[in-house]
């Protein structure tokens, strides 16, 4: 009696440590690794930064970076107007203007352009 309900008690915690390495792999995967992902590649933007770079802060501030050490950055949000920001509360980097001006837009010229005829001086009856 003893012997069938402890054989029957071993699979059943087998089958609830089973369970919460199941959840634990869940959890990792879906939670933990890419929140891994999005830190390095967050590290890895500040440590390119440099000065004359346009950036955005984690609270929103618009600035150009004018010097940046180890630890902090200062930035200039008006002219005139520097302030000293930790390196960490940098959110993102914006695109350089001059990316946007290499591609110029190309105006079409008086060949591109098709042009019709249309003869008015045929009389109808």
């Amino acid at each position: 009696m003893y012997l069938s309900a402890a054989a029957s008690g071993g699979g059943s915690s087998f089958t609830t440590i089973l369970f919460l390495l199941l959840l634990f792999g869940v959890v990792y995967f879906l939670m933990i690794r890419p929140q891994q992902k999005r830190r390095r590649e967050a590290q890895n933007m500040q440590k390119q930064l440099g000065p004359g770079d346009q950036i955005v802060t984690i609270g929103g501030l618009h600035g150009t970076i004018v010097t940046i050490d180890d630890d902090a950055a200062t930035l200039e949000v008006a002219p005139g107007v520097q302030v000293k920001f930790a390196r960490q509360a940098i959110a993102r980097v914006l695109p350089r203007p001059e990316a946007e001006e290499a591609a110029p837009v190309e105006e079409p010229t008086v060949d591109d352009v098709e042009t019709t005829v249309v003869d008015d001086t045929q009389k109808k009856d």
